[in-house]
């Protein structure tokens, strides 16, 4: 498909080549193996690097699809989906690093990433240093001559920090590592982070790609070398697979994600802003309100500020459960990018497998909770977190 067409034409259109069936809408392909025409197409399938269905670990019709599709999204030239988000992150460190590699983190990531790395990436000697996500001089700082990947999550979680994305990329390509962006909080709908230099973007599609919280699956965009070939060749020995019925899912949710975006992050722009002015929150983090600090670099590298909020309230942990447990309407879980909006507590959540130390350095605080906006009436949503605001 042309790749001259807007976002949200892509959104839509792109990937689907049509069988002779005809079908409007995308099919699913729930097979898990693919018949040949002779011997001959047999063979020459399972050598490295042909093209055409083999197995569906690494080949189907309805998860390339979805792959091409995101990749159009991204502006990138080619995609690997993946079981979940953190399968994709696992991915790309299996397949571009080794022992003795290090890597450089912003401290501001998901819980999980921090395990990750340093539980079982250090465990195959892929050392990792933590950085504010905002400070260039300390990822320039924490450069290693056998630096090979830079990770970013921006905005972050929960926080909404900003990453100057250009200047990353600038620190990572003058000592020949990579720049690898999570945008999960964003999507292409509101930040194009290869526009800014990055060599790589990661998605858990279970957020906002899907949009109303069925499915789990990942995704890792990029070059036809980084990923259409050394992730692929991961993908396809170790197996850390998207469904096929996921993909088609997460499909559906593409369609929309431009919507979508727009409206959280309308409505986030409100309540964040409603919030501000309410007695009993000590501090509220959205990139999009002019207090933040770093308002002008996320208006320059996002057309949106997405649909997350987090803010403290006066009572720590105390007065952040009973502020939980007092609403009715928000959805008490830890998952987010849902047409439902959720509220969860990072310290007791997200963050509750990291140390004490690495929630203190992440401003992950004990009154601080987190707000997934969703698609509600916000008047309803103001009502149900006034509950809150009244229980402290």
């Amino acid at each position: 498909m042309h790749m001259d067409y807007q976002l949200a034409t892509l959104g839509i259109r792109s990937g689907h080549e049509r069988t002779h069936e005809g079908e409007h809408s995308e099919p699913i392909f729930p097979t898990s193996s693919f018949v040949f025409e002779n011997a001959a197409q047999a063979a020459s399938r399972f050598v490295e690097g042909a093209t055409g269905n083999v197995y569906s670990r690494f080949t189907n019709p309805t998860v390339r699809c979805f792959e091409q599709r995101l990749a159009a999204l991204e502006g990138g030239e080619a995609c690997v989906a993946t079981a979940s988000g953190m399968a994709a992150i696992l991915a790309t460190c299996m397949a571009l690093l080794k022992s003795g590699d290090h890597i450089v983190c912003s401290d501001s990531v998901f819980g999980s990433t921090i395990t990750l790395l340093n539980r079982y990436m250090g465990k195959f000697g892929v050392a990792t240093t933590y950085v504010r996500i905002d400070d260039v001089a300390a990822w320039k700082g924490a450069i290693r001559p056998n630096t090979r990947l830079l990770f970013v999550e921006t905005p972050s979680n929960p926080l909404s920090m900003i990453a100057d994305l250009q200047a990353l990329a600038d620190v990572a390509h003058e000592s020949g590592a990579l720049l690898m962006v999570d945008n999960c909080f964003c999507t292409p709908a509101l930040q194009k982070p290869f526009e800014f230099g990055a060599d790589l973007v990661m998605h858990s599609a279970t957020k906002y790609l899907d949009g109303q919280g069925r499915c789990v699956g990942g995704a890792v965009v990029g070059s036809k070398d980084l990923v259409g070939k050394e992730l692929f060749g991961f993908s396809r020995t170790a197996g850390p697979s998207m469904s096929p019925f996921n993909a088609w899912v997460f499909l559906k949710g593409l369609e929309t994600l431009e919507l979508r975006m727009r409206a959280h992050s309308g409505a986030a722009l409100e309540l964040a802003t409603w919030l501000e002015q309410q007695p009993g929150v000590q501090r509220v983090f959205y990139a999009g309100l002019p207090s933040h600090p770093q308002y002008d670099l996320a208006s320059l590298q996002q057309s949106g500020f997405s649909g997350i909020i987090a803010f403290e309230v006066e009572g720590g942990r105390t007065g952040a459960w009973s502020f939980i447990d007092a609403i009715r309407l928000l959805s008490i879980t830890a998952n987010l990018g849902d047409t439902k909006s959720t509220i969860t507590h990072p310290a007791t959540t997200t963050h509750a497998r990291i140390t004490p130390a690495e929630r203190e350095r992440a401003g992950i605080t004990e009154g601080l909770l987190r707000i997934s906006v969703g698609l509600e009436d916000l008047r309803d949503l103001k009502k149900d977190l006034e509950r809150g605001l009244a229980a402290l």
